[in-house]
């Protein structure tokens, strides 16, 4: 309850209180999605299987409402992602799984052809490096670099980026499971909202 506490507060703080959004959830198998998607909606883990179809997900926090949706992230799965960008996406979250350094170039892959789709030309991206609170994942500026996410907006945002034609991007390191690090990529992100 204390994440939709808090959430709602940032919201608030912010004057997102009555908007609603679609955002997808987006990253190669096992990075992370379904398992934060459940910890927004639940404020726990649990176990689940491996996103075999998509799967959308109503959150109400506060006066927010958002759709949600977990779109899978196997390879068959990801054939499918261009068939959401086209009904109107707010946002993107994109989850790469920081311990998995073999799977960087597939990931940058990936997260380099929704960044270059007219379809999500204007759509503000939240990348997200979790697992985090596992020793052998990396560090925000190795990730960075094995992403190729040199020039992003910043997390300390002043004045409005999208009057400069800039498209909101960031990275924030997290670990879903010990709940953090993804609250403050969500407080950024929802600037963009």
């Amino acid at each position: 309850m204390f994440l939709f506490d808090w959430w709602y507060s940032v919201l608030s703080a912010l004057g997102l209180y009555h908007k609603s959004a679609k955002l997808l959830f987006l990253g190669l198998d096992n990075a992370g999605k379904t398992t934060l998607l459940h910890m927004l909606k639940e404020g726990r883990l649990s176990i689940h299987h491996p996103t075999i179809h998509p799967n959308l997900d109503e959150l109400n926090m506060g006066k927010l409402k958002f759709q949600a949706f977990d779109l899978g992230g196997h390879e068959i799965a990801r054939k499918l992602w261009k068939e959401y960008l086209a009904s109107g996406v707010d946002g993107v979250i994109y989850i790469v799984d920081a311990v998995d350094r073999e799977r960087f170039p597939e990931a940058k892959k990936e997260l380099d052809a929704l960044l270059t789709s007219e379809q999500l030309a204007n759509v503000p991206f939240l990348v997200l490096g979790n697992k985090i609170d596992l020793a052998r994942a990396v560090s925000e500026e190795q990730l960075r670099d094995s992403l190729g996410l040199y020039e992003t907006t910043g997390k300390d945002i002043k004045g409005d980026v999208r009057e400069n034609n800039v498209r909101p991007i960031e990275l924030y390191m997290c670990s879903v499971v010990k709940k953090m690090g993804y609250g403050d990529g969500f407080k950024w992100l929802a600037q963009f909202l």
